[in-house]
C-alpha cells in the first residue's frame, strides 16, 4: 500500500441504501403493502357507511359456555358451532361491549367467527373463579344499530341450560323386558 493512493470508491452497493435515492427522486412514493383481505369480508365502518345491517348467528344463544372456561372445552355439538361466522356479512373486527362497561375486540382478517369472539371474552375472564362472576354463562349477543353500529352487546346469564342426559343402551333394553 502506498501512502499517495487515496481511498478507492466502493464497488459494491449496499442493498439497504440502493433503493433510497430512487424512491426520493422518483415521483411516486413507496407503496404500502395491502393487508391480506378476503373477498366478502368487510370492515364494520364500511358497512356502517353503506347502511348494511348485521345479523348475528343464533348459535351463540345455544352454546351454554362459561366465559371463564376455554371455548375449546365445549362438547362436540357446540364445538362445531364455533367455526361459524359471528355476523352476516362477515367482518374483520368487532367490539364486544359488556353492560357494566368492559369492552373487548374480536379480530380475524378472514371474518370474525364465534370462536374468535369467545376467545376475546375468555382472555378477559380466564383468571376469575365461577363464584366471582355474577353471570358466568354466555346468553348471546345483541346488535343495536341505534346505540352503536360498530359493536355488539354481550349478554350473560346465571346458569346454563341443563345438559341433556344420554340414554344408555342397557336402560332401553331393560324397559323392553318388563
Amino acid at each position: 500500500m502506498s501512502a499517495d493512493a487515496g481511498p478507492s470508491p466502493l464497488s459494491k452497493v449496499d442493498s439497504a441504501v440502493q433503493g433510497m435515492s430512487a424512491a426520493k427522486d422518483g415521483k411516486e412514493p413507496a407503496k404500502r403493502r395491502a393487508s391480506s383481505s378476503v373477498p366478502g369480508v368487510f370492515r364494520i365502518e364500511d358497512l356502517e357507511a353503506e347502511g348494511k345491517e348485521l345479523t348475528i348467528a343464533k348459535e351463540t344463544q345455544k352454546l351454554n359456555w362459561k366465559i371463564n372456561k376455554s371455548p375449546m372445552t365445549l362438547d362436540d355439538p357446540e364445538k362445531v358451532m364455533l367455526k361459524k361466522m359471528l355476523t352476516e356479512p362477515p367482518v374483520k373486527k368487532i367490539d364486544l361491549h359488556f353492560p357494566l362497561g368492559l369492552e373487548v375486540s374480536a379480530r380475524n382478517l378472514r371474518g370474525v367467527t364465534i370462536k374468535d369472539a369467545c376467545d376475546a371474552i375468555y382472555k378477559q375472564f380466564r383468571k376469575k373463579a365461577d363464584d366471582e362472576l355474577e353471570a358466568p354463562v354466555l346468553a348471546g349477543f345483541e346488535w343495536d344499530k341505534d346505540e352503536s353500529w360498530t359493536r355488539l352487546v354481550v349478554h350473560c346469564k346465571k346458569e346454563g341450560a341443563p345438559q341433556p342426559k344420554k340414554k344408555s343402551k342397557k336402560a332401553g333394553q331393560e324397559g323392553e323386558d318388563l
